[in-house]
């Protein structure tokens, strides 16, 4: 289990509270976002385009999901901010994120 407090074990304030890094920010546009696009076998199962480095919110990395999902005709989801799209996709994925105005580029895997 991670449970990642920044480096706080013990605390002898009472008034302490600590402050998550969990909290979301805003999204940044297109031309400042910089993805790296990988193909994965999670758990040695199927293959996926793995797309990470996304900057933002919950809704608007699902709102790109989706988007990749469309372009490239085939399921997909989002866990720990990453993007993951069924099948070796990278091609399709980096396309389009360059189209889009993404910075992008296929990593090793």
């Amino acid at each position: 289990m991670k449970n990642n407090k920044g480096g706080v074990v013990f605390s002898t304030n009472p008034d302490y509270e600590y402050a998550s890094d969990n909290e979301e920010m805003e999204t940044l546009p297109n031309d400042k976002q910089s993805f790296k696009i990988w193909l994965d076998r999670r758990g040695g199962g199927k293959v996926v385009s793995r797309v990470e480095g996304f900057i933002g919110t919950a809704a608007d990395i699902n709102e790109l999901k989706k988007k990749l999902q469309n372009h490239c005709g085939t399921g997909g989801s989002v866990k720990d901010m990453e993007i993951l799209i069924q099948g070796d996709q990278r091609d399709k994925i980096l396309a389009y994120l360059l189209k889009e105005s993404y910075k992008a580029k296929k990593a090793g895997g």
